[in-house]
């Protein structure tokens, strides 16, 4: 699963992973703060853990500055994607951890973007399905407005 934080309270956010028996929150983002209250790195862990949820950071599955900002720039999706996904090529130890946690417990990807069309979590969600040999699908949980 993933999820985007952007739209979301913290409430209406481990509303929604409860909802889901999410066991493992798994930040993706290269740096874990955020300007919205409640999604900076402490925060969220403190939460998570509340809700009986683990919470883990891998900084390794998050999208480079240099990427983003190219991003930011052209507003090129195509070249942002092939940018990435070099990258992720280069993270093979942190694809396999996360892919052995998938396997055994129910996790959710986390980045800001409510639409997952428009976020690195949706590549790194993809290229972890191709990597196992099980049926793995990959469901996008939505906002309290309905975006995906």
């Amino acid at each position: 699963m993933t999820i985007g934080y952007e739209g979301h309270t913290p409430a209406t956010f481990f509303a929604q992973l409860t909802a889901h028996t999410i066991q493992t929150l798994v930040d993706i983002r290269e740096s874990p703060i955020s300007r919205k209250a409640g999604f900076s790195k402490s925060a969220l862990q403190a939460a998570a853990n509340a809700h009986q949820i683990h919470y883990l950071h891998m900084r390794a599955l998050g999208c480079p500055r240099p990427i983003r900002n190219d991003y930011r720039e052209d507003k090129d999706w195509t070249g942002y994607t092939r940018r990435f996904l070099a990258h992720l090529d280069t993270q093979h130890d942190a694809l396999n951890t996360l892919l052995q946690r998938i396997e055994h417990e129910r996790c959710c990807l986390l980045c800001l973007e409510a639409d997952y069309h428009c976020c690195h979590r949706s590549l790194v969600a993809e290229r972890l399905a191709q990597m196992t040999s099980q049926h793995l699908s990959v469901i996008h949980l939505p906002t309290p407005n309905g975006a995906v």
